[in-house]
């Protein structure tokens, strides 16, 4: 392996390496650089789509085998206490109206190449989506729209550094009614668990999230309908074109809050729009980012404009 690192741009505080990501990752001089150095990966690689997209995408078993062989490079620059979260969209058979799973397929190959330990799995629905797949949605009528992303989270070790305490959600109505009138109905339950009277009378300034995002809100339903964003009218005044598939913000947010401290080094091997960049560096972590594309390199100083 070359033991040159060309193309490489700060910004704002970060890193943009302007090259395919595999060919960063198993670069010695780039792995010697970062070797257990990252805190946070933080991704959302091409999914395994059947139609070829602009922004690149393998199908069938060359997905599996082509994201599997980010995992040992992930994981040499990963520290011992960092994680790895990737979000990837469901997969369909061609020509049939059936769920081929390809993806997870793609991310137990990944897992298992890199010994990782699956922490936690999360379930984002985005209200916002098209009707998909067309054929069998719009067309034929005989399955429903798919509208929600997998985001699995991994670690080296099976208690790699959270603190759930950094992502807490506003409490319900129900359980603000609750901390003001000390009331409960307390007792046995049919599973089991005795709740005593004051089970639920401690304020811990929010309400623990779960693992399933419908609005972020309270950290629940994330619509993805950022179409004019600070990058996007940068874009557009700059001639450049806009990556077409962009995450909100506050999925990033989550995660990076979720799993990392200040000054945390996160890195993105698919930046496309580098939303985990802007992010990162938001929340005052360092970051590097990958994205094999310049225009949307180019484009990415939207995000940092005041």
């Amino acid at each position: 392996m070359k033991k040159k690192l060309n193309n490489k741009y700060k910004l704002n505080g970060g890193i943009f390496y302007n090259n395919d990501s595999l060919k960063i990752l198993k670069n010695d001089k780039f792995i010697k650089k970062y070797s257990n150095k990252v805190d946070l990966v933080f991704t959302s690689p091409p999914f395994p789509l059947i139609n070829q997209k602009k922004y690149g995408n393998k199908k069938g078993e060359e997905y599996i085998k082509w994201f599997a062989e980010y995992a040992k490079p992930l994981k040499k620059v990963l520290n011992k206490k960092g994680s790895i979260v990737i979000e990837i969209g469901n997969t369909w058979t061609p020509g049939h109206p059936t769920q081929s799973l390809i993806e997870v397929k793609a991310l137990m190959k990944f897992m298992e190449d890199g010994e990782f330990h699956l922490c936690q799995e999360f379930v984002w629905y985005n209200p916002a989506k098209l009707p998909g797949p067309a054929e069998w949605v719009t067309k034929y009528r005989i399955r429903v729209k798919d509208s929600f992303t997998k985001i699995w989270w991994f670690a080296k070790t099976p208690r790699p550094y959270a603190d759930n305490k950094n992502i807490l959600k506003e409490y319900s109505d129900s359980m603000k009614k609750l901390l003001k009138d000390k009331k409960y109905n307390s007792g046995m339950r049919a599973t089991g668990h005795n709740i005593s009277e004051k089970s639920f009378f401690t304020k811990n300034k929010g309400a623990i999230p779960p693992n399933v995002f419908e609005n972020f809100d309270n950290f629940l339903r994330i619509s993805n309908t950022n179409s004019r964003t600070k990058y996007r009218e940068y874009c557009l005044k700059k001639n450049l074109t806009a990556h077409p598939a962009r995450m909100p913000p506050e999925l990033a947010e989550f995660f990076i809050r979720f799993l990392t401290k200040k000054n945390s080094l996160v890195l993105d091997p698919f930046a496309g729009s580098n939303t985990t960049g802007y992010v990162a560096s938001k929340l005052k972590r360092k970051w590097i980012s990958i994205e094999e594309d310049l225009n949307y390199i180019k484009g990415s100083k939207g995000w940092f404009i005041k």
